[in-house]
């Protein structure tokens, strides 16, 4: 997947070609989201041209309200996500006062048609952007007509009545719900980070890990769970078995909150790579330990039980070359009907 950052990379060569596209901040890319960029995708598909997205670098509550909320998935963990789906291009945008006072026919003047070559704009049911947050498929419709490009709008996907979303996506993470949180997902939740050095206290008690750098991404609750790791530098998409500890290391007096990952079956350098970590379940309460010899009895005890969560995983997904879905009916099945 192309991805192209700022409005300075526009107009893009590639535009020519034409695009159907669809505009959002898409944090969590849950099953909602899915649906929209899945279509974005078939669609092109269907007209010979390429799917593409516009997103922002970060949340636009933070310049409208002077906050965001924590995210669920980070800018590089949105794309990694599109690019799966099988979007063939991104435009960046940051959130600038610029480009807030841009009325949505400016947006889609400016930015989708000009810039991008977009012939077929896909928006969601609560899709709005542009001034005053007045663009959507209603008020759009006079300009398509008038542009000459096609104009959908996606309704939403209902989960026990309510339609999925992004604040609810956050909520369950939040409080470690991972099996509400992955039906509302269409996967297992997962943290994608970069690997950063730490004080090397793992590998003294003989269980080296990876500490990671989130880049602003939402954690679950602190404790220690069992997952799997994909690094993203492994062509083979190897799903390794990991420890995972979310806190402050209590038994040496830390006070800062790290995430480490203690990969079962893996041996080599991992600084300055990404790693993706899937959560299969909670293990423990992180807690201080009366010495170093009663920790390490512990970890490993943590580490038999990562395994045999582990060994339960591949009947429990379904795990394609690409979006890595939870068992289910998977979200194509979901377009029409609402998840029970």
């Amino acid at each position: 997947m192309r991805v192209l950052r700022g409005l300075e990379a526009l107009p893009d060569p590639e535009r020519r070609r034409g695009r159907v596209a669809t505009v959002g901040v898409f944090d969590g890319v849950h099953l909602g989201h899915f649906v929209v960029l899945r279509r974005v995708v078939e669609r092109a598909a269907e007209r010979g041209m390429e799917p593409a997205v516009v997103t922002f670098a970060g949340h636009p509550k933070e310049l409208l309200v002077g906050r965001a909320p924590a995210t669920v998935t980070s800018l590089e963990h949105r794309l990694l996500l599109f690019e799966r789906i099988g979007l063939g291009a991104a435009l960046v945008l940051e959130f600038t006062p610029a480009l807030r006072e841009l009325t949505s026919e400016q947006f889609v003047r400016r930015v989708l048609l000009d810039g991008m070559g977009m012939r077929e704009l896909l928006l969601g049911w609560d899709s709005k952007f542009g001034r005053d947050r007045q663009g959507t498929v209603q008020s759009l419709q006079p300009l398509a007509q008038a542009q000459g490009f096609a104009l959908e709008e996606i309704g939403p996907l209902m989960l026990q009545g309510h339609p999925v979303s992004s604040t609810a996506v956050r909520e369950a993470v939040s409080l470690g719900e991972f099996g509400r949180a992955a039906a509302m997902l269409g996967r297992p939740v997962s943290l994608l980070g970069t690997v950063v050095h730490g004080d090397s206290r793992g590998r003294e008690l003989g269980f080296p890990t990876a500490n990671l750098d989130l880049h602003h991404e939402l954690r679950p609750p602190d404790g220690v769970y069992a997952a799997l790791a994909l690094r993203r530098a492994d062509s083979e998409r190897r799903l390794l078995p990991a420890v995972v500890n979310i806190g402050t290391r209590p038994t040496f007096g830390q006070t800062a909150v790290v995430v480490e990952v203690h990969l079962l079956d893996f041996q080599g350098n991992l600084y300055g790579q990404d790693l993706e970590v899937f959560f299969l379940g909670r293990i423990r309460d992180e807690r201080r330990f009366p010495g170093v010899e009663a920790l390490v009895a512990q970890i490993q005890a943590d580490v038999e039980s990562a395994r045999g969560h582990a060994a339960e995983a591949p009947r429990r997904w379904r795990i394609p070359g690409t979006y890595l879905p939870i068992e289910g009916p998977g979200p194509d099945a979901l377009l029409a009907r609402e998840v029970s």
